[in-house]
């Protein structure tokens, strides 16, 4: 921790230093020999109303009153990896989870039960992490009646080429009549190869979503559940490369840990072949370095051939296939 001179601790960050990597120290207890200090270490997310939050490698959040600090650090980064670590399918599923949150939440056992008002499939749809604490009929049986509940259809995200626990469930799924709707891929890379291809300053960064950012968004109309969703996440980033008008290529990232998460990355159909998605990657990829990341992943279509060779290129490959089950329409009583 950083010591004065006199030999004295001292806090040497304060909320301008939001999104940087930090070490803080703080007094858990007053008094004496009593007194305990407790260290933290992890990107400082917010500091408001008086309070600090630091997200540590794991994703973890720790909630940090400003008037027990004793002293606090900027820690620099460690070099990027050029290969992205190995990962669980485990590991990416809560990462994932975290990066894009739901504005509600129930847990089912080890289900995730999420909810925002039907704005995309990832915030509203089950996402097993382990064993529901239920046999499976009766485990679905209660998913459905909990979206039921928020006038939802449900659905349950599940993986193949993970593991064979959810490849199972898929089958199970399929076999009680549940239609998988959508299937995308998670794909994984190291993230200063991405960084690397930074040219000069095309991309300005933000940590909200403005009117600009919103008006090259490819969901019309967003509401206000939307904005909560976007906005969710550890250390939420959003990239804006200006254009004519409405700007010429946006993004989103998330870091978390460890990892930096890519998303919404679009462009003006007229400026497309102009490496701009490349420029707001390696904006954020910088940015997520600095915060110490040293991985990223992504999503992708099946049949978007134009990014998944855009994210070839860079060094992604895909980690595993993830799928959206729809209840079956046929067998509403049992909500």
């Amino acid at each position: 921790m950083e010591i004065s001179a006199a030999g004295r601790l001292k806090v040497r960050i304060t909320a301008a230093d939001v999104g940087k990597r930090v070490s803080v120290r703080r007094l858990n207890a007053a008094g004496g020999a009593a007194e305990k200090f407790t260290d933290t270490v992890g990107v400082l997310t917010s500091w408001d109303n008086g309070v600090l939050v630091i997200t540590r490698k794991s994703g973890e959040s720790v909630h940090i009153p400003e008037a027990s600090l004793v002293a606090g650090k900027i820690v620099p980064s460690a070099p990027g990896r050029r290969r992205g670590p190995a990962a669980s399918y485990e590991e990416l599923a809560r990462v994932a989870s975290r990066a894009w949150r739901p504005v509600e939440s129930e847990w089912l056992g080890e289900w995730e039960l999420r909810a925002s008002g039907g704005f995309t499939r990832r915030a509203n749809s089950a996402l097993p992490l382990g064993d529901p604490g239920r046999p499976l009929d009766d485990a679905l049986t209660a998913v459905r009646r909990w979206y039921g509940d928020r006038g939802l259809p449900a659905y349950v995200q599940t993986a193949t080429g993970a593991d064979g626990t959810h490849e199972l469930l898929c089958a199970e799924l399929e076999r009680r009549g549940w239609m998988r709707e959508v299937t995308a891929e998670l794909w994984t890379g190291g993230l200063a190869p991405v960084a690397d291809r930074a040219e000069g300053t095309g991309a300005v960064l933000s940590r909200e979503a403005d009117e600009a950012w919103l008006a090259r968004y490819q969901r019309k109309g967003v509401s206000d559940v939307a904005l909560r969703v976007l906005s969710s996440g550890p250390s939420v980033w959003f990239a804006t490369v200006p254009g004519d008008g409405a700007p010429a290529a946006i993004g989103r990232c998330v870091v978390d840990g460890r990892w930096a998460s890519f998303a919404a990355v679009e462009v003006d159909p007229a400026m497309r072949r102009r490496g701009l998605a490349t420029t707001v990657l390696a904006a954020l990829a910088r940015r997520a370095l600095d915060e110490g990341a040293s991985a990223a992943w992504l999503q992708v279509e099946a049949d978007n051939a134009a990014a998944r060779a855009l994210y070839g290129g860079m060094g992604f490959a895909a980690h595993h296939a993830y799928h959206h089950y729809r209840e079956p329409t046929n067998a509403g009583t049992d909500r």
